[in-house]
Parts: structure tokens; sequence; C-alpha cells
């Protein structure tokens, strides 16, 4: 079987971002068959270009994973339009890199954006194979609630287009629950549409380790450490970490430890300087092969989105890896993810948007270090058994092998 994934923001373990799919091509290529990712030539977190070459596809091969790397304009940070722009070029280039990979039998889309799964369907059009749909986020629900689109012409635009690749998937996988609640009540039938989670791979995180590599680069050792590792964009909610932070300024033991990138960065960095936060640090954008140790580091880890009723829908990649990495999550989302944090009593939950509420939790966890380890415990204890990315990476080849079409 040779499934080919058109993915936008596809991220290899030596890159920021989640690696979900990496892991699912992984499994498959280790299990005898084959995997090639359509995938942009640009990081989606800082807009620099993870490879150089000429012409519009470069070619990477990651552990037998075949990457095709097609050219995208690179105007990810620059506004909405040219973001669009930007989104478009690689709906085009994706199509031209796709019909380079060889014969396939599974033709993948993934969403957001939804571009990327529209050309998808093309070429399983092109190709005549079945076409697989992926939703990782509620497109364009979560634009519309979070403000980034008004335009009533644009939003209906939107909703037909997320029909009409509803409608002509073969199957639809989604990683939260939620969806699976929200496809229904588009009158998709249930047994069109399977849940494989977002996940983790627990043997990448190591619970016992200390992360001292890590504190001595930043000179944060003997410091009580809460990281949030992760997009710094609009939608994560940011600033409500800083507000915090500036809460506790005064107990100087108490540091936050930021990892990640994304457009909203320098305007984070301009208001952490501009409220004089001495207990903040911004660490840049690091590989998932990284994360482990800055996880390793920290006592705590938080995650915050924006209070927004859509946002309850989501199951997040970063609370997975913090709870693989057996420490405790002070979670600023309301909804699903929490169902999970609290069934595994892993760590604290507190109201979306309430700094007061989140410098309180850090606060308590900072005085009671022997119960923030015992969540972290239960959560590594809870997402191996109910979040292992192998298992879904099974589940994930199963439901592949059964969209296969014989050849004629």
């Amino acid at each position: 079987m040779h499934v080919l994934l058109i993915h936008q923001a596809f991220a290899s373990p030596k890159e920021a971002g989640g690696t979900r799919h990496f892991e699912f091509a992984e499994y498959l290529v280790k299990h005898g068959h084959r995997f090639t990712i359509v995938a942009s030539d640009l990081s989606y977190l800082s807009g620099k270009r993870v490879v150089s070459h000429e012409g519009l596809v470069a070619r990477q091969d990651l552990q037998g994973v075949q990457v095709l790397r097609a050219y995208i304009y690179p105007s990810l940070h620059r506004g909405f339009v040219w973001r669009t722009i930007s989104f478009f070029s690689f709906m085009f280039t994706s199509v031209l890199a796709a019909m380079q990979a060889g014969n396939v039998d599974v033709i993948m889309g993934t969403s957001p954006p939804i571009f990327q799964a529209f050309s998808a369907w093309l070429v399983s059009v092109l190709r005549r194979r079945p076409f697989l749909l992926e939703v990782r986020d509620l497109w364009p629900e979560f634009a519309i609630d979070m403000g980034v689109l008004r335009n009533p012409l644009l939003i209906r635009m939107s909703r037909w287009l997320e029909g009409f690749l509803y409608a002509r998937a073969a199957h639809i996988i989604v990683n939260s629950p939620a969806y699976r609640d929200y496809l229904t009540d588009k009158n998709i039938p249930d047994q069109k549409i399977s849940l494989i989670p977002n996940g983790v791979d627990p043997t990448m995180f190591h619970p016992d380790d200390d992360g001292q590599a890590v504190r001595q680069e930043f000179g944060l050792e003997g410091n009580y450490l809460v990281t949030y590792a992760g997009a710094l964009g609009l939608a994560n909610d940011i600033p409500t970490i800083l507000r915090a932070a500036d809460r506790l300024r005064q107990y100087e033991t108490i540091h936050f430890l930021l990892v990640g990138d994304g457009k909203e960065r320098r305007s984070l960095e301009i208001m952490a300087q501009t409220l004089s936060l001495p207990n903040v640090t911004f660490a840049g954008s690091r590989s998932k092969l990284e994360m482990p140790a800055f996880l390793a580091a920290s006592d705590a880890c938080v995650a915050t989105l924006k209070d927004i009723p859509m946002f309850r829908t989501t199951y997040p990649n970063k609370v997975f890896d913090y709870m693989a990495a057996g420490r405790p999550t002070i979670l600023g989302i309301d909804g699903v993810i929490r169902q999970v944090v609290e069934t595994a009593q892993g760590g604290v939950f507190v109201p979306p948007g309430d700094d007061a509420a989140l410098a309180h939790a850090v606060l308590y966890l900072a005085g009671h270090p022997r119960e923030g380890k015992t969540m972290g415990q239960q959560a590594r204890a809870y997402v191996q058994v109910h979040f292992n990315r192998v298992d879904q990476a099974h589940a994930f080849a199963q439901l592949a092998e059964t969209l296969v079409v014989p050849r004629k």
C-alpha cells in the first residue's frame, strides 16, 4: 500500500511542530508500506525555508518516508490576504508535486488549511484513487469564531467548500471526539467517520531526566520552571501567560519559559518588554527532538487558548507531550481536553483567559512539588494506555488498507 498525504505544515522530528503524520508514516514504512508526503518548503511557524532548491519541488528521504517539498509563496506572516495567497500557491504546486509521487493507493488531505484538502481531492480525481480526509481543526468555524473570517460571502464560500469535501471523501478521520459530533450534526453518516485522536509516543520522553542542560543554557538553575511549548499565534492566548507572570514577579524563583515561534512572537516580546518582566524567557523555535529535554527541565507546563466556544472541541498536541513527559499541566482550555486531564488527574484546570487563576495555580504547584510530581506520573500512565501513538498508527494503517481499490 502506498499512501500519499498533502500537508502544507508537515514537520519532521528535526523541525518544530507536531509530528503525528511523520509517526504514522514511519509506522507504515516499518510494516512494509510506502508513504509519501507533499509538504511546503517553508516552516509554518517561522515562515523560513526548510530546504533550498531549484524549481518547484525538492525531494527528501526521511528514514524511508518520501517527502516532496513544494514551493510556496513566502507570505505566511504578512496578514490575512497575503497568507491566503500563500495558501493558494501551495494548493497549485502541491498538485504538481503529487503527480510526481509514483503509483499511489490512497490520497489523504488534511485540514486546516482547507485549500490543501481540496488539492488532495483533485489529485484523487486525477489519479482515480480514494480520497481520505482528515479534520484536525473545524475550519472555517474556528476562523469565524475568532473574527478572522468576517466577510459573509467568504464565509458562505468556505462552508460550501467544507461541505463539498465532506461529501466527496471516501472516509473522514477526526482527531477529537467533539469533531465527530460536529460532522454528524451536518448529516455525515457516522460509519463514514473514524476517530484517531491526537496523542503521543511516550518513548520519546523520559520523566526521570532533570533537564539540567536546558536550565544551564538559560541560566535557570534553582528556579521553579513553568514551560509553554507550541505556536505563538493569535489563538494561543499567550498574553494571559504574560499577565500571570506579571502577577508573580515578586516570586524570584518562579520563571516562565516560552518555547516556540509564530506570527505573534514579536508582539509578545514587545509586551514582555513593556511590562519589564524579569521572569519570562523566549527560547525560540525548537525541534521535536529537542522537546524532551525542555519538558524534562520543567516543573510544570501550561497550555492556553482563547476563550472561544469552538476551542472546547480541540485536543492540543502539546498537552499530550506534557503528560507523556510526566509533568503536571496547568490547563487554560475548557472542553474535551479538560476531560482528559481531569480523568487522568494530571493537572490543574483554570478558566481560559483568567491570568489571576493561572498565577494562583502556578503558585500552588510551586508550593506543593510532591503533589505536582504525582499529577505528572498519573498523566503519563494515562496517555500510555489511552493516547499511545503506536496504537493510533496501527489504527490508521488498518483504516487506510480498507480504502485500497484493486488496480484494473
